[in-house]
């Protein structure tokens, strides 16, 4: 696959990536007209490893972060999500159907540092709209947040590409709106506990209840 975008070798170094620790694309959503990065969504086919699909964006990282002095992360960053088996995507069909709410998500949280001039990194939260609205009219989901994969070992995390430049891979890991206000509310610390009590990953399950309260 040709390099794209200002940042040779970025595109190639993904597609190892996903080979190494995903498995096998089958199929590609790509975006070609984009006034800003052109998001593709790699879907990857489940394995007897990973009973599921998983999306991994390819293109967030055309362009660097703004990221402030001193944090000490990477400015490219790229997103990832697991859904189940069964969800209903195709490479005909997806970013228009109501299930493919999940691919909207990605390129939306990917376009956001460089639309705003800002960046995006572990345990940061993204409501959809203010005041937050549901994602579909069949999901409950109404933001996210940006969390470290747990279903990969730790060093599937970053991104190598050489010559010292790296991408951060984050999964996102939706939200309902109770769960969003814990965030928005007391903090990074209360949302962590909702997300263990709930045993929660980058494996979306749809129909999880909110885990907000005990």
């Amino acid at each position: 696959m040709a390099a794209r975008g200002p940042q040779h070798g970025f595109a190639e170094a993904i597609d190892r990536h996903i080979d190494q620790y995903f498995g096998p694309v089958e199929f590609v959503y790509h975006e070609f007209a984009s006034h800003l990065v052109g998001v593709h969504i790699y879907v990857v086919a489940p394995t007897e490893e990973r009973p599921y699909r998983t999306l991994v964006t390819s293109g967030m990282s055309e362009l660097p972060m703004t990221v402030p002095a001193g944090h000490g992360i990477s400015p490219y960053a790229e997103l990832m999500i697991s859904l189940p088996d069964d969800w209903p995507l195709t490479e005909g069909s997806g970013l228009g159907e109501p299930a493919g709410w999940p691919l909207r998500l990605l390129k939306q949280i990917a376009r956001l540092p460089h639309e705003y001039g800002t960046w995006i990194g572990e345990w940061h939260s993204v409501p959809n709209g203010d005041p937050a609205e549901p994602y579909d009219a069949d999901t409950a989901f109404a933001g996210v947040v940006v969390t470290p994969m747990l279903r990969v070992a730790p060093e599937a995390r970053t991104i190598e590409v050489g010559n010292g430049a790296r991408i951060a891979l984050h999964a996102l890991i939706p939200l309902h709106p109770d769960e969003l206000a814990v965030k928005l509310e007391r903090g990074t610390d209360a949302l962590i506990e909702v997300l263990d009590r709930g045993r929660l990953t980058e494996l979306l399950d749809p129909r999880r209840p909110s885990y907000a309260t005990p």
